[in-house]
């Protein structure tokens, strides 16, 4: 018995060791696949912002972990390049050390849809200023809560600014600067003069005494409250021509003007009828208005399917871009002076002058360069001025150097009628190939790019058309919202052979965020009117707001680190500006109902300040208004915590592809705020 039961204990006791080793076996090896699955799910949302999918991923234990393959990737990034304190960083997860992947090689790319498709922001933006991040999470950071063995960022709370900033432009209110210029004549005053370091905008801009909720449009377009633009000069100076009357605790606008005889709502008739061709709302779509005054004539072209950017410069009647802004109409403060406006070439159907008070001959037509620069090809110039119609003799000699300029830069009167002329500008270059030699102004260098804008000086010079008609041939609205048109293949970026891919892309992407924003979000009961989206890209953003039939316009911020798609934005026939963050951008307090902003922030964190981004979106956000900001995580606690100390309402959401996306959604609204 007693050999019997040992034999009994010996077969127990191996049964045992075997059962443990392949237990202990098939344990490893499903860690090692679990592990191995995780990071390689990690390393996918890392790269980029998937998107929405109805397949599912069985996670592991591990999936309160991250595993970012990111440092493997790159090179490691010092904490100043963050805009951190090397005692903010928090250390980052364990990773296996025996995991090597190899680096893919380097693409200088847009930040749309990579090589292979797929969405990414990842790209070069260019050089920085380290010592500008440094200075300032010196000046402004103080510890915060400890999380994850790190210290996160907090922001102090930013001050007030004292009651008469309530209408501060940094750049274009910069006495100091202005003072200095060695000319004037030429009107450099009213050009960008931004602040230098250390002196730039460092509080809250508060609203007027008795600021109201905006009247929203179409209402607005004929009264606003007095309260929100206090400003009462200009009915002063208009009253007569039923441009503005202060009617209570309104101003109302009767939609009057020197030149709008029969109203404004009637004087956009008037030039359809001198030439059909114009066709508003199919073949002229996107209008440029110089000297606008308060946007009559771009607020009635808005019901006839035209978008009309209104500009003028801050001068004695400072206040006429803000009224247009009030009203709800797409405004800007610009000066045509010594530099090239903001905009691309061939960018307007039609461009638009009554009584501008400006002379277009001057300095050999360098001013009248400058719009046919702008203006595409087969495009009009409308002139509505006294030199049209009265015999006065220094009208008239006023109208002759007119004529001939015109005439040198081939452009054909095609009609002139009562107090109206009109002019279309040619479809190629073989006018100007066929002019005598010698014949002034010159064609432009071929190297000279029509494109390149920014703080760039007047040329006196033709801009050449391209040789492929691009520009002069963009379909009719509203076709060519969605059309990829063939500008696109001029813009310079590291896609070559799938740029109507790429377009498309970006269009679906934006059309199914844009379909959530509305479904989830409720963005129709935001009453939205005025819309600046500050990296637009080809302008999805923008079209999938009128294809969700929301009643806005969009100002397209193409920012100056990136390719410039600006000529595809306006063939599109949308409007937009090329900008550079890293400074004060045109335009007055309280501008915007909706500023968004998508990957802008993990972009140009790498250039500017942050903080001095969000306080300029305060400065033009109106209270009440909304900030959405989509970004990837590694930038969301300090844009969380800047939001906080600027007084917004902030609220971190998930993305469609849920929690575990590299993506956020940033989400703020402004509170009232008066000194």
């Amino acid at each position: 018995m007693k050999n019997g039961g040992g034999s009994s204990a010996l077969i127990k006791i191996s049964a045992f060791l075997i059962v443990s080793v392949v237990f202990f076996y098939l344990g490893k090896r499903f860690s090692d696949v679990s592990l191995s699955q995780q990071i390689s799910f990690s390393t996918l949302q890392g790269n980029r912002e998937m998107p929405p999918t109805s397949s599912s991923i069985a996670l592991s234990p591990n999936s309160n972990k991250t595993f970012d393959l990111s440092l493997n990737l790159n090179e490691t990034v010092t904490p100043h390049a963050s805009g951190m304190k090397e005692n903010d960083v928090s250390p980052p997860p364990h990773r296996p050390p025996q995991l090597k992947v190899p680096a893919p090689p380097s693409l200088l790319r847009m930040g749309v849809v990579d090589e292979n498709g797929r969405m990414t922001d990842d790209f070069e933006v260019g050089e920085y200023d380290p010592e500008v991040l440094e200075n300032w999470t010196r000046a402004n950071e103080t510890p915060g809560l400890e999380r994850g063995g790190g210290i996160r960022v907090r922001i102090k709370k930013f001050p007030v600014c004292a009651e008469s900033m309530s209408d501060y432009i940094p750049c274009l209110d910069n006495e100091k600067a202005i003072g200095k210029l060695s000319s004037t004549g030429r009107g450099e005053k009213f050009e960008r003069h931004c602040p230098e370091k250390g002196e730039g905008l460092n509080c809250l801009i508060p609203a007027p005494k008795g600021y109201k909720n905006p009247i929203p449009w179409p209402r607005s377009r004929d009264e606003v409250w007095f309260s929100n633009v206090p400003h009462a000069l200009l009915t002063e100076d208009k009253g007569g021509q039923n441009w503005i009357v202060v009617d209570k605790k309104k101003f109302k606008f009767p939609g009057g003007g020197t030149q709008f005889i029969n109203g404004a709502d009637q004087y956009p008739d008037q030039i359809q009828k001198m030439l059909p061709e114009i066709a508003f709302g199919r073949h002229t779509r996107v209008v440029l208005d110089v000297g606008c005054g308060i946007a009559s004539f771009g607020s009635y072209l808005m019901s006839r399917n035209v978008i009309t950017l209104s500009i003028a410069p801050k001068d004695v009647h400072e206040s006429q871009i803000q009224f247009a802004l009030e009203r709800g109409v797409p405004a800007m403060v610009v000066a045509f002076a010594t530099r090239r406006l903001l905009y691309p070439s061939q960018a307007f159907d039609l461009i638009h002058c009554s009584r501008c008070r400006i002379n277009w001959t001057r300095d050999d037509g360098i001013l009248l360069l400058e719009v046919n620069r702008m203006l595409r090809g087969g495009g009009y110039f409308v002139w509505a001025a006294q030199p049209v119609y009265k015999d006065e003799e220094v009208l008239e000699e006023q109208w002759k150097d007119l004529i001939n300029l015109t005439r040198r830069l081939c452009w054909n009167l095609v009609k002139r009628e009562g107090y109206i002329a009109l002019w279309q500008k040619p479809f190629n270059n073989s006018c100007y190939m066929s002019r005598e030699e010698g014949m002034q102004p010159p064609l432009c260098e071929p190297n000279d790019d029509p494109d390149n804008v920014w703080y760039v000086n007047l040329k006196a010079c033709i801009a050449r058309l391209p040789e492929e008609g691009y520009g002069s041939n963009v379909a009719t609205w509203p076709e060519r919202l969605q059309n990829p048109p063939d500008r696109l293949q001029s813009i310079q970026f590291d896609a070559y052979l799938s740029r109507k891919e790429l377009y498309r892309a970006e269009s679906r992407y934006w059309k199914e965020i844009i379909e959530g924003y509305v479904r989830v979000l409720h963005w129709k009961k935001f009453k939205l009117r005025n819309v600046l989206d500050m990296r637009a890209g080809f302008g999805g953003f923008a079209a999938a707001l009128i294809e969700n039939n929301l009643d806005c316009w969009v100002l397209n911020i193409v920012p100056i680190s990136e390719p410039n798609t600006l000529p595809v934005i306006y063939d599109r026939g949308l409007i937009g500006v090329m900008h550079d963050w890293c400074e004060p951008f045109d335009t007055y307090p309280r501008t915007y109902d909706l500023i968004h902003a998508a990957g802008l922030f993990s972009v140009e964190r790498n250039r500017c300040n942050i903080s001095t981004i969000m306080l300029e979106m305060d400065r033009m956000l109106r209270p009440g208004g909304h900030v959405y900001i989509r970004d990837s995580l590694s930038v969301m606690d300090e844009l969380k915590e800047i939001g906080t100390a600027l007084g917004w309402h902030v609220s971190l959401r998930d993305t469609s592809e849920g929690p575990h996306a590299s993506y956020r959604i940033l989400t703020c609204d402004k509170r009232l705020r008066l000194k």
